[in-house]
């Protein structure tokens, strides 16, 4: 016993590679190519390696994965903007960087979230890429000015852009059809009898609002109705500004699309202030289907956008390129969510 300090017990061994292939039914090679984050295994058997190596409690031997596949299994997130402007005030921000950092987590890759919110933040981030850190970036940006998609792809390392970057960025995205849900939402609109139709923009440098607006005029062109355009910067009192000044520039009007759910909230408040009532005067649109759109009163009609399944998007895109495969890019449906206000 003083030998052995005490009763001797067996070390408890660890869980091998064959012992996960044993309790999942599959081969080593295909747990292997679980473990390392390859792309040819299934969703199903993926999912099923994992909650074997969940478990038996597997642990990879990362720096000997590192030398096969010349990987360091992280990713970086990087939220590139002023998140004083239009990040602050979005309900739906939180869900796609969460729906992005779950979808990267359960691939077995580490998340690293950086800001890039000044020129120091994106010169930190472009350096850290070319540093040969990272496998890949999850990139969420807004600006159509943004240098950094640019300078990202400079670096050579698989960059995937959550919404389309400007013309002149050669990276792939996932983004949401933001300019046929517009359209659709202006559509709806007229449909319901509505002739003079105003819009409250979004801030003009970013690429969703310039998409969304364009749709707006799009569907206007086609019937020959002249655009009524104010400009917000997608928060509740921005909202409610645009709507004074469309009420000003034409009392007449009698529906508003409003590319930002919480500026349709603000324009909401600004028509009952004014007696206009909705829809029975002004009929009233919105875009994303935020939380609160239900609730307003009347409900307000909008246009869901898919931002977790976006997230999600951009994630295997990225994914695949690090595995090999083609970069790409996709482009998700919008739907059309009709409730009181129109």
């Amino acid at each position: 016993m003083i030998r052995h300090n005490g009763l001797h017990r067996e070390r408890v061994r660890r869980p091998t590679l064959e012992a996960v292939a044993a309790r999942a039914g599959v081969s080593r090679s295909t747990v292997s190519r679980v473990i390392n984050g390859e792309g040819t295994v299934s969703d199903e058997f993926r999912a099923i390696v994992l909650n074997a190596v969940n478990e038996l409690g597997y642990v990879p031997n990362s720096a000997a994965r590192s030398l096969v596949t010349r990987r360091t299994d992280s990713i970086a997130l990087v939220v590139s903007g002023s998140p004083a402007g239009a990040y602050a005030d979005d309900p739906l921000f939180s869900a796609t960087v969460r729906s992005a950092t779950r979808e990267l987590e359960d691939a077995g890759k580490r998340v690293t979230l950086m800001l890039a919110d000044s020129a120091e933040g994106r010169l930190r981030v472009e350096r850290y890429a070319a540093s040969g850190h990272l496998d890949g970036v999850v990139l969420d940006s807004t600006l159509s000015s943004d240098p950094l998609p640019t300078a990202l792809a400079r670096t050579g390392i698989p960059v995937v852009s959550l919404g389309r970057p400007a013309v002149s960025a050669p990276t792939s995205y996932a983004d949401i059809d933001n300019t046929g849900g517009a359209a659709s939402a202006v559509r709806h609109l007229l449909a319901r009898g509505r002739r003079r139709i105003a819009a409250i923009a979004g801030p003009p440098d970013t690429i969703a609002a310039q998409d969304r607006l364009r749709g707006y005029r799009e569907a206007l062109r086609d019937t020959g109705h002249r655009s009524i355009i104010a400009v917000g910067d997608l928060t509740l009192a921005s909202g409610a500004d645009a709507m004074r000044q469309l009420l000003r520039d034409d009392p007449a009007l009698d529906a508003v699309f409003v590319a930002g759910d919480l500026m349709a909230i603000g324009a909401l408040r600004v028509l009952s202030e004014s007696g206009r009532r909705v829809p029975d005067d002004v009929a009233i649109v919105g875009f994303d289907d935020i939380g609160a759109a239900s609730y307003t009163v009347p409900a307000l009609t909008t246009v869901r956008t898919p931002r977790t399944d976006q997230a999600r998007a951009a994630v295997r895109l990225l994914l695949r390129q690090i595995d090999g495969g083609p970069a790409s890019s996709t482009i998700l449906p919008t739907e059309l969510v009709v409730r009181e206000s129109t």
